[in-house]
């Protein structure tokens, strides 16, 4: 007998989507689209639509797991769950005897977006007295140029974008990460929007996209000011919304503005000064601009400042006071849950270390660091894939006296270095609650299935070692379901309008629930003066400025773009996903040929970090002096390592976020 359950894409992607599992004698045996699903309306990315073959996989973990082996040769034997957490205690109790917990450094991210499984291990390595863990490797710097001028102002929604008539489609290559927007997208189209893509080469998206502007990597912060420039030059700017709703606009035009007139700007992005003026045209005189902001813009250590940059440009305009204008970088859903109630902040010991995810290369071999790292705990995450400075990383990880723990749901390039790993189950196997980055939908989802071999949740691990390292807090003795009606009872508390009683039966029942918005929402600005904050008196400098990107003496700039078969590295498990055009790097025809290279061209990417094996795709969708590759690819699937033998450990200029784009390397033919 088939039963259909609801469900939710747990993924690192905006979208979130509603699902329905198709089960069958225990097994999930379809995956479909929830059109019950306000945002995602029944639609599955190319990803999904066969998540039953990545829980069902073959090549799932099913037991513990003890090395024995070199680290990296992946050679292991079973154990049982109880042998496994006994000696994972065992060399804890060990280290912190000889050189204290925070010598324990946990090390996760958002493998799944599940608000208990993303933070699971809070509690107990703050209840440990361990390193913490600053989270930053995805775009912090994005959110923190936001807030420096619209504070915690709820970010518009995008379903609103329906009703505008100019969208604008920013740094986010949405056909590969934001698909179910096209949603909103194609409606605003049939009523005659025009849609904008801007983006460091021509994506599949700026192909959907009606118009693209191509600025040099790292300078979208200037392309900002020269639109402003021309909106005030021109008589573009809302001078009534800016009187009313704006704080230092005017300082802005006077101080700064005048250095970026479209000729200037086009010295600085490569985008003509007639595009520039013919874009801020279309922008001043749109009658509800829609801006949806990605994150690539901030990967680069001007990240902040560019963000905050582009943020200016709706206050300009008046957007927020037309229905369908504003802008979206990431929906404020994560807000609706008082997630201390499984993180227990409280537990943190006054005066622990932090340790930045993006640096995790240089703090495994920093032989200067008191204590040492002496324990690597890792779930959620693959730093040995992702991680920045992959040669640091994985030379740290290849340490003897580096006690490694994985938990995990395949053999990751990580889980190759770790001591003990442990199975992880997949959200189809585990409770939880998750909120989108993306929209203003909530969804609760049980387990559908039972769980696959003897694989545990992230929550039911992290007890089990609480149990084992003698930590009593209850919250070490909550099961998912307690605590999910727990974080559903603080949505009153937590977000400005409440749900119906209706609304909560829905979310209890594991139906998607869209979170209720002030009907003045986009008019609220929660910032201290209560207005859109150009001028920040609590920022250096108060005043937004273009700052450069960093730039290394290597001729060309990498990209390192999102692949639509994978994210990040998830699905590399996925033989069929994974096939055929892998570790490419698109050039444009003309630095080929003044390198004598050609189409098909094995070739040798490199630059001080390290050098990565590539085949070369001559393309004029990149431009002159820019290499684009996309997608993160396991070990297995590569020659000597992926891109990030390439990248660095800098951080952007707030907020300690990832520098991935701001890259510089040479080229050879190998």
């Amino acid at each position: 007998m088939i039963e259909i359950k609801p469900s939710v894409c747990p993924y690192d992607c905006p979208d979130c989507c509603g699902l329905l599992i198709e089960v069958e004698d225990g097994r999930a045996v379809r995956i479909a689209g929830d059109p019950e699903h306000a945002f995602t309306r029944g639609t599955l990315c190319p990803k999904m639509a066969h998540y039953e073959r990545t829980v069902h996989s073959e090549k799932r973990l099913m037991t513990p797991l003890r090395r024995v082996g070199r680290k990296g040769e992946g050679r292991f034997i079973p154990i049982r769950w109880d042998e496994a957490i006994a000696e994972i205690a065992s060399h804890w109790h060990a280290i912190i005897a000889d050189y204290g917990a925070e010598a324990i450094l946990p090390y996760s991210y958002a493998g799944t977006m599940g608000t208990i499984g993303y933070s699971a291990g809070h509690a107990l390595f703050y209840a440990l007295g361990a390193t913490s863990l600053d989270r930053t490797i995805c775009a912090p710097a994005k959110s923190r140029g936001y807030r420096d001028v619209m504070g915690s102002t709820l970010p518009t929604a995008p379903q609103e974008a329906q009703s505008s008539d100019m969208i604008i489609l920013w740094s986010i290559s949405m056909l590969a990460t934001d698909i179910h927007f096209c949603h909103d997208i194609d409606a605003a189209r049939r009523n005659g929007a025009k849609i904008y893509c801007i983006d460091t080469y021509r994506t599949k998206t700026a192909d959907y996209a009606d118009a693209f502007l191509c600025p040099r990597p790292g300078t979208d912060g200037a392309l900002a000011l020269g639109i402003l420039h021309i909106l005030v030059q021109d008589g573009l700017a809302d001078r009534a919304f800016l009187k009313e709703y704006v704080q230092g606009a005017d300082a802005l035009e006077r101080e700064i503005l005048p250095r970026y007139t479209p000729e200037a700007v086009e010295a600085i992005t490569g985008i003509s000064a007639e595009a520039i003026r013919s874009f801020a045209h279309a922008y001043g005189s749109a009658r509800a601009p829609f801006i949806r902001l990605g994150s690539g813009q901030s990967r680069y250590i001007n990240g902040s400042m560019t963000s905050r940059l582009i943020t200016c440009l709706p206050a300009f305009v008046g957007a927020y006071a037309r229905k369908g204008g504003g802008l979206l970088t990431s929906a404020s859903g994560s807000h609706a849950f008082d997630k201390s109630i499984i993180r227990r902040p409280d537990l943190e010991r006054p005066g622990v270390r932090h340790i930045n995810m993006c640096e995790l290369g240089r703090v495994l071999n920093d032989a200067s660091l008191t204590p040492p790292v002496k324990s690597l705990y890792v779930y959620s995450s693959n730093p040995a894939c992702t991680a920045p400075d992959q040669n640091q990383v994985l030379r740290g990880l290849q340490r003897e006296d580096l006690f490694t723990v994985v938990h995990e749901r395949f053999m990751t390039d990580t889980a190759r270095y770790a001591d003990i790993i442990l199975p992880a189950t997949t959200s189809l196997e585990s409770e939880d609650l998750y909120y989108s980055y993306g929209h203003y939908t909530i969804q609760r989802a049980r387990a559908v299935i039972p769980p696959v071999g003897e694989s545990r949740s992230n929550w039911q691990t992290a007890c089990l070692l609480a149990r084992a390292m003698h930590l009593n807090d209850p919250i070490f003795q909550k099961t998912e379901e307690e605590l999910v009606q727990e974080l559903i009872g603080s949505i009153r508390k937590a977000w400005p309008l409440p749900l119906t009683s209706s609304q909560l039966q829905q979310l209890k029942d594991c139906r998607p629930v869209d979170l209720p918005l002030p009907a003045d929402y986009k008019l609220h600005f929660a910032t201290p003066s209560g207005k859109i904050e150009i001028e920040n008196p609590c920022c250096q400098p108060p005043l937004p400025d273009y700052l450069p990107s960093h730039r290394d003496s290597e001729p060309f700039h990498l990209i390192n773009a999102p692949d639509m078969r994978i994210l990040d590295s998830s699905f590399n498990e996925r033989d069929e996903l994974t096939r055929g055009n892998i570790m490419t790097l698109l050039i444009h025809p003309d630095d080929a040929a003044a390198r004598g290279l050609q189409d098909e061209d094995p070739v040798l990417a490199r630059n001080k970090r390290g050098h990565a094996h590539f085949t070369l795709k001559l393309s004029d969708r990149v431009k002159k002096g820019t290499l684009v590759t996309e997608g993160i690819w396991w070990q297995t699937c590569t020659r000597d390592g992926n891109v990030n033998r390439l990248t660095s450990m800098r951080l952007t200029d707030k907020d300690g976020g990832s520098t991935f784009y701001d890259v510089s390397i040479d080229l050879e033919k190998a």
